[in-house]
């Protein structure tokens, strides 16, 4: 077997404060999975593992989406549309991750089960922040949040902004395309209509690609995310079934019956209904 010299220009006088432990904080990290069988069921470590590095990739999504968001404000929409483009990449992993959690089989997940008691990925902040800032706005859901009070801010905080597809049609509106000045007092915490009007903004800027090039594929990148989230919730929903069948979710839900629900809730309704109209 071949082996490599270590260069002597490789620094190996590190303190703990500089080294690439210090820096990603390693020990925190790589010290956070905590079985709470007894003895540690083998795969309770799976289970930790594949549901923090999902919040991992999901904090980063809502970086990206942010970013888009803020870049979408100062009317930088080719910036918004490279913030997407990474999203679209990082919904890869989460769909993925998905298969390695497909090897766990019913038995042996109903072995460590229990241990968790009430805790459910229902229950993750990041997710429905996410979903808010995607446009699936539910005061309802707030009630599950209410014995966290920094995650209730800042889900109210995100609640209560416009929207990743509401900030593109504001930003459409400032650039002179016939969007209704419906969103100037809108409650954005609420659900919005399908508008005509809008609709035929987004037929137009589909129909002549090279004069709204820009907008056209922030158009695509907003329906790939949109797709892309709903192929992770197709695969959820299909895991759940395949490891617990039909049985209650853990907290509280119907389980699979509840997750199938969601597959009926698209977060661009009018991008997709636009596609009727093309070429009509």
């Amino acid at each position: 077997m071949k082996k490599r010299k270590l260069e002597e220009s490789i620094h190996t006088d590190l303190s703990r404060d500089d080294d690439y432990t210090a820096y990603l904080r390693l020990d925190q990290l790589l010290g956070a999975q905590i079985p709470l069988s007894e003895p540690p069921h083998h795969d309770e470590m799976l289970f930790i593992i594949q549901h923090q590095v999902a919040e991992l990739w999901i904090k980063l999504v809502i970086h990206e989406i942010g970013a888009a968001i803020r870049h979408l404000r100062t009317d930088e929409l080719p910036q918004a549309v490279k913030n997407l483009a990474r999203v679209r990449h990082v919904q890869s992993q989460l769909y993925n991750q998905w298969k390695v959690l497909d090897t766990l089989t019913p038995a042996e997940y109903s072995e460590f089960r229990h241990v968790f008691g009430k805790a459910s990925g229902l229950q993750s902040a990041q997710y429905r922040i996410l979903e808010f800032t995607l446009g699936n706005k539910s005061r309802a859901t707030m009630a599950v949040y209410e014995h966290q009070p920094e995650w209730h801010a800042r889900l109210e905080a995100a609640l209560n902004a416009p929207s990743l597809y509401e900030e593109f049609l504001l930003y459409l509106a400032r650039r002179g395309m016939a969007i209704p000045p419906f969103l100037k007092d809108h409650d954005f915490s609420k659900g919005r209509e399908d508008d005509e009007a809008v609709i035929a903004v987004l037929k137009t800027i589909y129909e002549n690609r090279a004069e709204h090039w820009a907008r056209y594929e922030m158009c695509e990148a907003l329906m790939d995310v949109g797709n892309n989230f709903q192929f992770w919730r197709f695969h959820h929903m299909k895991t759940v079934e395949r490891i617990i069948g039909h049985k209650p979710g853990s907290g509280g839900s119907s389980g699979v019956a509840f997750l199938k629900q969601a597959l009926d809730i698209d977060f661009f309704p009018e991008l997709l209904r636009v596609r009727t109209e093309i070429g009509a």
